[in-house]
Formats: C-alpha cells, structure tokens, sequence
C-alpha cells in the first residue's frame, strides 16, 4: 500500500462521506435550488462568523473569485512574494481580472510585516494603480505550514481599515491554523472581509471550497463564479461530502499536527537531511538535503517510490511532506524506515 505525503490533496473521501454523497438531496445550485449546498454554505459562514459563503470547485477560483469581486481592472493588491495565490495560481488575477500584484516579502513565520504593508500603499496619483487589497494566508504553505495567530491579524486588519482597504485571507487550512492555535477559526479571521477555505486538503472532502463574507459580497461573487464557469448544477453530492468534513475533520487535526511533529524529529536524527522547522506548527514537513546526503530531490523521491512511499519535491534539495487523514502512527514509522534505507543505498 502506498503512503502518500505529497499533500493533503490526496485524501479520499471516508466512508461517512461516501454514503452522505450517494444519499444527498440535490437541485439546482445555480438557481439557488440546492438544499444540500444551501445547508453546506449556511454552515460555512456561520463557522467562520460572516454573514454568507459561496460554494465553488477549487481553492484557487474562491481565491480568484474573491479577488474579483474586491478589485476593478488596474487595482493592486498587496500579498506574499511566497503566497500561494502570487505563486500558483497561475496569474489568474493578473490575466483575467487585471488585477496588479504588489509581493512583499513573506517571512519565515508566513507573516507580512507591517510597515512594509502601509508603505506599499499607493499615493492618490495618476501614476499609480489603486491599491485596494491585501491578501495574507493562514496556514502559510511554503513557510512550513506557519500558523497566523488572532493578534497579528487583527493589527492588519486595523491597518487595512485605517487605509479605507480590504483584508483577503487564504484560509484553504484555516481549521489546521485553529487547531494548532486552540481557538475557534471563526476568531481568526473576524479581521477578514473575505475568507476561502478548503474542504479537500485537510478536511479530506474530494472536491470543493467555500468563499465567505457579507452578504453582498457574497452576492457579487456568485456572479464572477458564475463567469469562471464555477456554476455547478446538482453540486449537493459534492456538497454533502463537505457537510462531513466540517462535521468531523476539524477535531482530529490536531493528530495530523503531532504526527508531523513525530516525523519532523525522526527524520531530524537521520544524517544527510536538514528540517526546517523540528517542531512544525502544522501537519507539514520541509527539510533538505545536504551534500552528505549524495542526492538530490528527484533522486530520492524515486528511491522512496520503491518504498512505496510518495514525496514532493518543492526545488532541488528541498522536500515538503503533507500529513493528513490516511496517515496514521504506523504510517510515520514505516516512513522513516524507508527514509533510511532510501538514504543509506545513496551511491
């Protein structure tokens, strides 16, 4: 049997969510018809304190389409120069709504400083797009799965107030932020106008994600999901999968968290790798290799692959591990014997 740490993305509906999909009532979403879509987006806003949410296929349309629905064509928004949406999601602001991106430099613990954020705010010129946004994300991916805690957000929420701007949060492991952290999502991101969060990574729902805020914000990006071709029809079989997952994912996170804790120091006493962060804040490992290690990446994903284990590589010599649902205290222990063996056959 294979183990899958390539990301959270991988996990397969349970079998709670199977029978709730085969079983779900359906209409037409688009028409508003959807008691099972309807019951889903109801459930969303209220744990994340707005006033409605939007159902859509992925994390990267809620994101687009939250965007789009805050910005004109030649607005700025401020986010991360490691941010997944400035990094992959394909330029879709850019290329489709015409949205200028201004990255600031992401620091290690995910965060936007402050006095970098205010200054990038554009003057009132000619010269100048507008700048009306700024986008933070909370767990921050490519900073080690880096939780954002209610203190930070809040003061850039008041500085986006001040600024008369609008406060964006990629929240697709939102509930992975809230576990780590002790408190409710909800108070996360009450600074936010807008939050998407993703049912298919951690929540591991096979499809979906939901876009939340006021209620005419909401209004306005059924509208720009509808021009991204995210008008589903009878969505509530994906739709009852989520209704699972928020059901009863959001507890058990905190197991994803200790195990990456577990596999973070495992593999820190083996000779030839670097962790990043020995005490992940998350459900993710970076770490990379050294030269002692007389591999790169590639090399040993393929090795791993014969050990029926599954890896990621983000450069080189770098490698993120995703821990979720399907991989349990055995899993991680089988991991790091095939890490050593997988180290130790380097020619």
């Amino acid at each position: 049997m294979l183990i899958d740490l390539r990301s959270d993305t991988v996990t397969q509906p349970t079998p709670e969510m199977r029978r709730a999909m085969a079983d779900a009532e359906v209409g037409d979403d688009v028409f508003g018809e959807d008691p099972t879509v309807n019951r889903l987006e109801a459930m969303a806003a209220e744990r994340m304190g707005k006033q409605a949410a939007v159902f859509v296929p992925s994390g990267t349309m809620a994101n687009l389409a939250a965007v789009l629905t805050h910005c004109q064509r030649g607005d700025e928004m401020i986010l991360g120069d490691l941010s997944h949406t400035f990094l992959y999601e394909a330029g879709g602001a850019a290329a489709l709504g015409g949205v200028h991106p201004r990255p600031l430099a992401t620091r290690p613990n995910g965060t936007l400083d402050l006095q970098a954020i205010e200054e990038a705010i554009r003057p009132d010129d000619v010269h100048f797009p507008t700048t009306r946004l700024v986008c933070l994300e909370n767990t921050h991916n490519r900073c080690g799965g880096a939780v954002l805690d209610s203190d930070y957000l809040g003061r850039v929420g008041d500085l986006v107030r001040r600024k008369g701007l609008r406060l964006h949060i990629d929240g697709a492991r939102i509930f992975n932020a809230a576990a780590a952290l002790g408190v409710p999502a909800r108070a996360l991101v009450a600074p936010a106008d807008s939050v998407a969060f993703c049912l298919s990574k951690a929540l591991c729902a096979p499809v979906g994600s939901l876009l939340c805020g006021s209620s005419e914000f909401i209004a306005r990006a059924r509208r720009i999901r509808k021009q991204l071709g995210g008008g589903m029809r009878q969505a509530g079989i994906l739709a009852a999968a989520g209704i699972v997952a928020l059901e009863t994912m959001p507890g058990r996170l905190a197991d994803d968290h200790r195990r990456a804790r577990a596999l973070a120091q495992g593999l820190g006493a083996l000779r030839g790798l670097e962790i990043e962060t020995p005490e992940p804040a998350s459900n993710m490992v970076y770490f990379r290799l050294l030269p002692s290690a007389a591999l790169d990446a590639a090399g040993l994903r393929h090795r791993l692959r014969e050990e029926h284990v599954l890896i990621h590589e983000v450069g080189q010599s770098r490698v993120r591990l995703v821990l979720h649902y399907w991989i349990d205290d055995a899993a991680v222990q089988a991991v790091l014997a095939a890490f050593e063996r997988a180290l130790e056959a380097r020619a």
